[in-house]
């Protein structure tokens, strides 16, 4: 004799359980192949695109603080050549008497003391930005910022030698006070001149270097939310997803339930085979 029963049934409806229960615990509608072949290949390309982009934004956040923090440092020594000019523009008048010149070159070597010194210690991430190393005064690296998924997605920023040497300030720096005439400050004033205008240029490219950084920035967040967007396709809805857990539950139950009345009548009538 055979005894049917409907265990097929049951195995399918634990089946779509599990699956359901999957899918709210993953958040995702495709897990594995088994549910969409080339669903799954389209998500998981679609995933992979997503990091890089949040990579390349971090990236591009990075360079822009770096490109902030020279930006700045480079004002702040635009200033200070702002102001030996009107002090050489000071000594360079007979009005104003030697004793008076010494103070004013004492006062102009200071200054460009902490120049170098701003050229020197200004950095980001142990990288120094407007010259070489904090100990040496040669021009910086060339520095190149990696803005999307790309090799070559790559913002290139110019090496820098903002400091004394850099722009020709060395014999200013040196000046020995006991030759340091009116007629000598007047020399000086084109020289302070191209420094300034030297200055400027690295402020404008450090600038236009923030400027692109900021336009990828923005690019990169917007293909980011795109992506995001195209991948949420694949993601599950829980109102449906819940739906259909607890409809497998009842299932699952009625099964079970069937599952035992059917053993118990196979049983019944087992019995009553071996009695007659």
């Amino acid at each position: 004799m055979q005894i049917n029963s409907n265990s097929s049934v049951n195995q399918n409806v634990y089946l779509n359980n599990n699956q359901a229960l999957t899918r709210i615990a993953t958040g995702l509608e495709v897990n594995k192949s088994a549910d969409n072949a080339s669903g799954l290949a389209i998500a998981t390309n679609l995933l992979a695109q997503s990091n890089g982009y949040s990579q390349a934004i971090e990236n591009t956040n990075s360079a822009i603080a770096a490109t902030q923090i020279a930006s700045g440092a480079t004002n702040e020594q635009s200033n200070i050549l702002d102001n030996i000019k009107e002090k050489l523009l000071q000594a360079s008048t007979d009005t104003t008497s030697q004793e008076g010149r010494d103070a004013i070159l004492k006062d102009i070597k200071s200054q460009l003391e902490q120049f170098d010194k701003i050229a020197s210690s200004t950095n980001y991430n142990g990288q120094t930005l407007l010259q070489n190393s904090a100990t040496d005064s040669t021009a910086s690296q060339v520095q190149q910022y990696q803005s999307g998924l790309n090799g070559e997605n790559i913002i290139e920023a110019s090496s820098v030698q903002s400091n004394t040497q850099g722009l020709g300030l060395t014999a200013l720096a040196t000046q020995d006070a006991t030759t340091f005439t009116a007629s000598g400050a007047r020399g000086y004033l084109e020289t302070i001149d191209n420094a300034i205008n030297d200055l400027n240029s690295v402020k404008s490219e450090f600038g236009a270097i923030q400027n692109q950084l900021q336009s990828s920035n923005r690019n990169l967040i917007s293909q980011e939310t795109s992506t995001l967007q195209a991948n949420s396709a694949f993601d599950t809805n829980y109102a449906q997803e819940s739906a259909n857990f607890s409809k497998q539950n009842i299932l699952a139950q009625i099964g079970a339930f069937s599952q035992a009345q059917g053993n118990n009548i196979n049983q019944q009538m087992v019995s009553r085979l071996l009695l007659s």
